[in-house]
């Protein structure tokens, strides 16, 4: 890595870099009481919307974006939500790629996004199994709007009993 990070929109030519980083992230976030479900979270996000990236995200007037080294160490997207918003969604940073500010980056840049696309306020929630990600939206002015224990499984949630966070920020 020659730590010259930049952000750009996703080609169809990064389709198999962000799947893999997609599955391997997951894989580490699952305790191992949740594989099983985490297998399926992961089958189920692929098909819906990770194998689909350019259609999905262009069918939520949003987008997507890499983050680039000499390889994509980390991803993210965003999708319209209402007239005023818009919603953060899959935001990974490779493992080995962490501590970086690669994610802070990543969350200035969608930030800015949405102040481009005229959306004053950006929407995201995660899990209480993503404890950085916590951290890091908690020091950048997010705020935590509402919690629950998701047990529906969707793309967007594992389920499984999993505590989720649901923060907002007006930009």
């Amino acid at each position: 890595m020659t730590g010259e990070i930049h952000i750009r929109a996703f080609v169809p030519v990064d389709a198999a870099a962000v799947r893999e980083l997609f599955i391997r992230v997951n894989r580490l976030l699952a305790p191992a009481h949740l594989a099983e479900a985490f297998e399926s979270y992961i089958a189920r996000s692929l098909a819906e919307e990770i194998d689909r990236l350019a259609d999905y995200y262009a069918s939520r007037n949003g987008g997507f974006w890499v983050a680039v080294d000499d390889d994509i160490v980390g991803m993210f997207g965003l999708e319209a939500v209402g007239d005023h918003a818009m919603e953060l969604r899959r935001m990974y940073v490779a493992p080995g790629a962490r501590r970086r500010g690669i994610a802070r980056r990543m969350l200035a840049f969608a930030e800015e996004e949405c102040r481009r696309r005229n959306r004053p306020e950006l929407r995201l929630s995660t899990s209480e199994l993503q404890q950085d990600a916590l951290a890091l939206y908690r020091s950048t002015g997010y705020e935590n709007v509402r919690e629950e224990i998701a047990d529906a499984a969707s793309n967007k949630t594992l389920g499984g009993g999993i505590r989720r966070y649901h923060f907002t920020k007006r930009l």
